[in-house]
């Protein structure tokens, strides 16, 4: 017989009644009835129930035991007693009759249960995230989160892409977030930087005529905490592809990202043929750029309803052609403790409030605005947001540009609380046509608003002859309920519209082959038309587990201030280790 086990604890069936076996694990629960004990016996297999009782010669030592002690059974399966079978175990119809304890590892006073799903203080759970990792459900979305890697390995494999490992160690720079850098020993005053993508290597292995590549990237950025950002490292499915049109990765990509949803959304809907929405549309209706579609709300402009009315808040804005009305239709909203608590929360949002107008019985508006532009204006507006009694309507005015991020917080937070969000579907969505560009009212210069690597829309004479502002790229996001799991484009490949396009952004041609040599030399010695992209794989395991806290699903994170309580990182090293690396600290100082 096994030192250890026989059997793991999720193994035992009827099949196994009459036999003598071992299992070791941890005990997950001790229960005394009239002086016969039960012990819920756990391993990573599952759960089988042991019973000791005062005939049984190892009774003694099963009083000591304590949760979480690690020990190792053996004794002779039977039939659990009559109406006592658990049906949401797969081993509930036996149990194990005790006869012999050995203790493998006993454990100290537990600073957080690991029986049970109550809510705990984060800090403890991280500072012994070993004893958190126990719990099941935490167990189950890492064991989740492996499942999804390989349902991804295999289709992507199945599409004939082929898996490579590019460096961790590799050159510092500008991709949208501060690098971490790793002082070299051995050439002082200098620094590698951990990858914030594989974004140039990926490029590069397209010039080297590998076709198609893939990697599950781990990557590091040393950004602000986030919510939806893991603090320090992330991992994603990043994909590289030659000879392709933005049609083809989307062909390419649309049924793997798909088939993971599919797999892993235990019957929930998922989207078939993904809509392709253009950013200016994605912020004209949703205001957002990662629409979540699950909510029907379609937002609409109605500027021309207020132009020249009686309600001259913004009938002097639309004065200035910039300035525009949005509507946020309403249905079933129409009640004045509705409208009055969404004006609440609009001023909670920093904003003066929310302009509404409600349809009482008849079709009649009612409210202020209504009353102040009349009941013909109010009815054309009722008409083009198609709504009936009941319902209501919400305004925002001014420059889009600068409201319609509140404008998108504002159509979700209708949606919520008047119930029209379908919780349960995955509505995924390609967002297409980003601006090249960007205005950074900061700097008071013109920025790349994504990606820079990406191909501009109409090549080297957009770059040379349009408004940088109104140049859209061929870079693409995909949008599931809300979030972002994954960003890409087609490249720029020539070597002359990369140097014009960086000019743009204020980087000299000097300065592009200093910080992307590798990247610009391989464009001069025949680079294939190539894109791709990578999605978030910590956000799809999000998403598919059903949490909203990334933390939900990592083995061992930091928490947000970017601490690692469990190791103690970052830490202090020692003088010697900063001689040898040539460093001298110059610590801000402590007040």
């Amino acid at each position: 017989m096994h030192r250890y086990r026989t059997h793991s604890c999720g193994a035992l069936r009827e099949s196994n009644i009459g036999e003598t076996v071992r299992l070791s694990g941890w005990c997950h629960r001790i229960r005394d009835h009239g002086g016969v004990l039960f012990v819920d016996l756990r391993d990573h297999y599952g759960l089988t129930q042991c019973v000791v009782d005062p005939d049984s010669p190892a009774f003694a030592l099963a009083e000591k035991l304590r949760s979480e002690w690690v020990v190792r059974m053996e004794g002779k399966v039977r039939r659990r007693p009559e109406g006592t079978d658990n049906e949401e175990l797969p081993t509930g119809q036996v149990e194990l009759y005790v006869s012999d304890i050995e203790v493998l590892g006993p454990a100290g006073e537990l600073p957080l249960p690991v029986f049970g799903e109550q809510e705990y203080p984060e800090d403890i759970r991280l500072k012994y995230r070993f004893l958190d990792l126990r719990r099941e459900k935490l167990h189950q979305n890492i064991m989740t989160r492996g499942a999804i890697v390989d349902s991804m390995r295999r289709r992507m494999k199945e599409q004939g892409f082929f898996e490579f490992q590019t460096p961790i160690l590799t050159a510092s720079s500008p991709e949208g977030a501060r690098d971490f850098l790793v002082p070299s020993r051995i050439h002082p005053g200098k620094f590698y930087a951990l990858p914030q993508a594989p974004q140039q290597y990926k490029q590069l292995l397209m010039m080297s005529g590998f076709d198609r590549y893939f990697q599950i990237a781990p990557c590091f950025r040393d950004e602000d905490p986030r919510a939806d950002r893991l603090p320090g490292e992330f991992y994603q499915l990043d994909v590289e592809m030659s000879f392709v049109t933005q049609d083809d990765v989307f062909a390419a990509m649309e049924p793997v990202i798909t088939g993971v949803f599919e797999d892993f959304a235990k019957g929930k809907p998922v989207t078939k043929n993904w809509p392709r929405v253009p950013f200016a549309e994605a912020v004209r209706k949703y205001g957002s750029d990662k629409p979540d579609l699950r909510n029907p709300i379609e937002m609409a402009e109605v500027s021309g309803h207020f132009r020249g009315s009686g309600f001259k808040v913004f009938a002097r804005m639309l004065e200035d052609a910039k300035n525009q009305v949005w509507a946020i239709p309403a249905k079933g909203g129409g009640s004045r403790a509705f409208c009055d608590r969404m004006n609440s929360w609009a001023q909670g949002e920093g904003q003066p409030g929310l302009g509404y107008i409600m349809w009482r019985e008849g079709g009649e508006g009612a409210g202020p605005l209504a009353n102040n532009i009349g009941a013909e204006r109010t009815a054309a507006i009722r008409e083009q947001l198609g709504l009936g009694e009941g319902d209501a309507a919400f305004f925002v005015a001014g420059d889009p540009e600068k409201f319609w991020k509140f404008a998108g917080l504002a159509r979700m937070k209708v949606g919520e609380e008047l119930n029209l969000v379908d919780k349960d579907r995955f509505e995924l969505a390609w967002i297409v046509d980003f601006p090249m560009y960007e205005y950074n009212e900061d700097d008071k210069k013109v920025d790349f608003s994504h990606n820079p690597f990406s191909m501009p829309q109409g090549g080297l004479e957009a770059l040379q002859s349009q408004d940088p502002l109104t140049i859209k790229a061929f870079q693409y996001d995909i949008a599931c309920n809300g979030y972002e799991i994954a960003s890409g484009g087609i490249r720029n490949h020539k070597p002359e519209a990369m140097v014009k396009a960086f000019e743009i952004a204020g980087y000299g041609e000097k300065e592009v082959v200093e910080r992307f040599g590798g990247m610009y030399r391989a464009f001069q010695y025949g680079a294939p038309p190539h894109g791709g992209m990578a999605a978030g794989l910590d956000r799809i395991v999000m998403l598919l587990c059903g949490t909203t806290n990334l933390r939900e699903i990592s083995l061992f994170p930091m928490n947000q201030q970017a601490v690692d309580l469990l190791m103690g990182a970052p830490s202090e090293v020692t003088p010697k280790q900063l001689r040898e690396l040539h460093i001298r600290l110059n610590l801000p100082d402590k007040g």
